[in-house]
């Protein structure tokens, strides 16, 4: 398994899906993770070449993936996760003769803010997923939208070589947390209101997640309703500022904002899920969500953009509130935004029984043990074809 992320180094929803993919496959077959970052016993580690301290993002992790692809000599099947470890896995798959298997997480040609990021190294992350989408034996799509975006991006890709295997959801991580607001709780700590409304936005601050469009919209939210920001690890220090001025702005027209910065453990979001009255996704582009999940197994409303995969997540009228996204029309998604948000406010029993409806839909339908049982079908079938 060849991934940027896993734990303790996790920070997406990528790294979430490699950690449980990882954590159930190992029922099935002999798993060895290759990651990126510091030095951890439950993996093999690579760090970038010292000798490109300073350079551009997108080529010191190339030189991570060349010492990848040394080390993972031995496999029988490759599988990497993202553009930062698609050359890995490409190379890999050519040196030692093994079927490489992808999965598509999100797409660079449909990120195109990433430029900001990265620079000239934008271009060059492209070509990597290009290049390992494209030659690759196997993509895993992690929803039938995010199957379709791939294909479209991709022409030069055999349709039946990519295959609709979703995210999923540890239930027994992400459940409704009886005492949300006990002592010592970070909600407790903020001095939220439990009396009040509480709508709960969690992510990374990046054009993706849509946080300036939730930040607009927060204006027009009913006025009793607190507003909890989970967002931190802004992509660029420009969206960080943007950001945190549109936070000021707000905070000085309405009380009851509340921003945290840092990165929260599992416990403590499911805290902050569990006692929110909603929970919204704002993202322009989202392949599935594991946020959303999140929030639907902590027994959690969604009011969410129509984007992606987040309608194969999200059921419209029954586990929350889809929200129509067109990018030429920007405004009037932040009005739908509030309008949404303040249908579910003024109705907290619907509210209520929509997270009852999300916790069930999560369990039933989004087993990491099934996505397991998927993920190696789809190894099988690469084998017995290469």
């Amino acid at each position: 398994m060849m991934t940027r992320e896993y734990p303790p180094e996790v920070y997406g929803g990528a790294g979430v899906h490699v950690t449980e993919l990882v954590r159930h496959l190992r029922s099935l077959a002999e798993v060895d993770v290759h990651c990126m970052g510091a030095p951890r016993e439950t993996a093999h580690t690579y760090t970038t070449d010292p000798g490109l301290t300073g350079a551009n993002a997108a080529l010191t992790t190339l030189s991570a993936d060349l010492r990848m692809v040394a080390g993972a000599g031995g496999a029988d099947v490759v599988h990497s996760h993202t553009w930062y470890t698609g050359l890995a896995g490409h190379l890999a798959a050519q040196l030692y003769d093994v079927p490489h298997i992808l999965t598509a997480h999100s797409l660079e040609p449909r990120r195109p803010w990433k430029a900001e990021q990265l620079g000239g190294g934008y271009r060059v992350s492209s070509w990597v997923e290009r290049n390992a989408v494209e030659y690759a034996d196997a993509v895993i799509a992690v929803s039938a939208g995010m199957r379709v975006d791939v294909c479209d991006a991709y022409p030069r890709l055999d349709p039946e070589r990519v295959h609709v295997v979703r995210n999923g959801i540890d239930t027994d991580i992400w459940f409704p947390e009886p005492e949300p607001f006990a002592d010592g709780s970070t909600l407790a700590a903020l001095g939220v209101d439990p009396d009040r409304p509480i709508a709960v936005f969690v992510g990374r601050i990046t054009r993706q997640k849509g946080v300036r469009h939730l930040v607009a919209a927060a204006h027009s939210f009913d006025p009793d309703v607190q507003l909890v920001l989970c967002a931190g690890a802004p992509d660029t220090p420009g969206i960080g500022v943007e950001i945190a001025t549109a936070v000021a702005e707000l905070s000085h027209g309405r009380d009851g904002v509340h921003w945290i910065q840092e990165m929260l453990a599992p416990a403590r979001i499911r805290e902050i899920l569990s006692a929110a009255t909603l929970f919204i996704c704002p993202s322009i582009y989202e392949p599935l969500g594991i946020v959303n999940l999140e929030a639907m197994a902590c027994g959690t409303a969604v009011v969410a953009s129509d984007v992606g995969g987040i309608p194969e997540v999200v059921r419209d009228q029954v586990t929350g509130l889809l929200v129509h996204y067109d990018v030429t029309h920007e405004k009037a998604f932040e009005d739908a935004l509030a309008e949404a948000v303040n249908t579910l406010v003024a109705d907290r029993t619907r509210a209520a029984e929509m997270g009852v409806a999300g916790r069930e839909r999560a369990i039933a339908e989004f087993s990491w043990g099934s996505i397991a049982e998927q993920t190696l079908a789809v190894y099988a079938s690469a084998m017995s074809t290469r």
